[in-house]
């Protein structure tokens, strides 16, 4: 007889992350999407902090379902742009989730800068375990490149290039990418929480 998985319902709509997490997560966690759970909905990320936006998105599917969440509000954040785009990753250039529009900004905006130091972050936010909401976060740096390296991957991966490689994040496999990505090491940490 088989072990028993942890359920937790990730809050989130972006299929790319779903299938991201599930993958680093396959046969520790059992995270259903919001689809699965019967839910629909679309939290705003009205907040300025990507711990405010995860904990919007984890307490209002929470109050739907009654089931243990976790929601993830992740970000790129460049040193020379005092942090930009930050918690406007996904809409940086306007329209949210266009990454080809928002590629193309960054690199608008980074020519001639010599700092092209830059982060990407994940913030996790478990709910529906403790009192209070757990916050579990995951980070990785690099420098953001000159031109789109690579296709696979989503985002700003193309542009994200971690430090100690030489390959963008779009030109790794999805293991190799899941292995030193922030929302790799975020959901590693969620696992090791969760025992």
């Amino acid at each position: 007889m088989g072990v028993e998985l942890q359920t937790l319902v990730f809050a989130t709509n972006n299929q790319h992350k779903i299938d991201e997490a599930q993958a680093i997560v396959q046969g520790k966690l059992h995270l259903i999407s919001l689809k699965e759970a019967g839910v629909d909905i679309d939290v705003d990320e009205t907040e300025t902090t990507f711990r405010g936006n995860a904990l919007l998105k984890a307490e209002a599917v929470w109050a739907l379902t009654g089931l243990p969440c976790v929601a993830d509000d992740s970000g790129l954040c460049v040193e020379s742009l005092e942090g930009e785009p930050g918690v406007y990753s996904s809409r940086y250039a306007g329209e949210a989730g266009n990454h080809n529009k928002n590629n193309k900004k960054l690199l608008r905006v980074m020519v001639g800068k010599a700092d092209r130091r830059a982060f990407f972050i994940t913030v996790l936010c478990l709910v529906g375990f403790d009192d209070k909401p757990t916050y579990i976060e995951g980070r990785v740096n690099g420098v953001i490149l000159t031109e789109i390296q690579g296709r696979d991957g989503f985002g700003y991966d193309p542009l994200f290039c971690p430090d100690g490689e030489t390959r963008s994040f779009a030109e790794m496999s999805a293991a190799e990418k899941n292995a030193m990505s922030h929302r790799g090491r975020a959901f590693q940490s969620l696992m090791e929480y969760l025992g």
